[in-house]
């Protein structure tokens, strides 16, 4: 792309997670931001949008926002893509509750498979030069063993979210073939920082409260990635002629076994670690016995990214070390908690 132009980004996904880390790293690149939102978000218009990574103060600057319907096959597009240079593409579905196995898969495809390839449909028709894709490691599958994950692996994508996830990237890669329009594809693995939901929250709880984890003896390899990372590489992908038509995994620079990410944990709460050696083996059995195997072999086993494409392509490397992000999310949560704590006493 053509860094000298003023370039203007239609962010799906605007408010969730990423997308809250985002907005603040295309603006301060010089990026014209226009933030998708849904129908129950602010009216649109201009806002100042002020929320970060967390691990640097982030300036306050002006984005556009713009309503959309939920994400689907029939989504009109128009509008939103008007005058757009680039789409970065972060908004899915990826929990279904209550839902039977098809019914789950349904609902993956329709919004994570059929709504992107219309998204990416209507930004080619509207002449959009770039589209950034932000799918999973999950494509890769679920755990590492003799080597890491690289983006020349078969893709064996194991449930209804990445199996949605690899269609995606595929009508994405036949879009960009037949149209012209150049499509990058960013695979991240766990994705962590102020604002975080789902596991990395509930391991979180767990450290802050002392809970004794029996995960001492476990000697595994996982790949995670800061949020602030995450969005530093997206507009590294923007930004780089040498992203078009490429995928890429990334990750921090650092891989950490579990129990090395608990200490790291409580080092940025404040609080000790509390680790009980027990043998792996016996972990995974009582995880089964108890209905939580696929948990705690994600707890015991590895998932390693090797992500020396991105860096030797585009020449990104991670701008925040592991510890600077486990401290601005520990920063965040123990904010969170005091929060509670006053709101609870009022």
């Amino acid at each position: 792309m053509d860094a000298s132009k003023p370039t203007t980004v239609l962010v799906t996904g605007a408010t969730g997670f990423v997308g809250r880390a985002l907005i603040p790293a295309l603006t301060a690149a010089g990026f014209e931001v226009r933030a998708a939102v849904r129908g129950s978000c602010p009216p649109a218009g201009r806002f100042l949008w002020a929320e970060g990574s967390g691990a640097r103060a982030p300036e306050r600057r002006s984005v556009e926002l713009i309503r959309i319907d939920d994400i689907g096959p029939a989504t009109r597009w128009n509008e939103a893509l008007a005058g757009v240079d680039a789409v970065v593409h972060l908004a899915a579905r990826v929990h279904v509750m209550e839902a039977s196995a098809r019914e789950a898969i349904a609902e993956y495809r329709r919004v994570n498979t059929a709504g992107t390839e219309r998204l990416a449909l209507a930004a080619a028709a509207a002449g959009v030069r770039r589209f950034v894709f932000l799918s999973t490691i999950k494509v890769n599958g679920e755990a590492t063993r003799a080597r890491p994950f690289a983006e020349s692996d078969p893709p064996v994508p194991q449930d209804p979210y990445a199996r949605s996830k690899w269609e995606a990237e595929q009508a994405l890669h036949r879009i960009g073939a037949q149209t012209g329009m150049e499509v990058v594809i960013l695979r991240p693995p766990l994705v962590y920082g102020p604002g975080v939901k789902g596991n990395f929250l509930s391991l979180l709880k767990i450290v802050a409260r002392g809970v004794p984890l029996p995960l001492g003896s476990v000697k595994n390899r996982r790949s995670l990635i800061y949020v602030g990372n995450l969005a530093d590489a997206i507009v590294k992908c923007l930004e780089h002629p040498a992203a078009a038509g490429e995928t890429f995994l990334v990750r921090d620079a650092e891989d950490l076994s579990t129990p090395e990410l608990v200490r790291r944990l409580a080092c940025a709460l404040g609080v000790a670690p509390r680790l009980i050696p027990v043998p792996p083996s016996w972990l995974v059995l009582g995880g089964r016995w108890l209905g939580r195997g696929a948990a705690v072999e994600r707890l015991a086993g590895s998932l390693a990214v090797d992500d020396s494409r991105i860096r030797d392509a585009l020449g990104w490397h991670p701008p925040y070390s592991v510890d600077e992000g486990l401290e601005a999310t520990g920063r965040w949560y123990r904010e969170r908690a005091r929060s509670s704590e006053k709101r609870r006493w009022l």
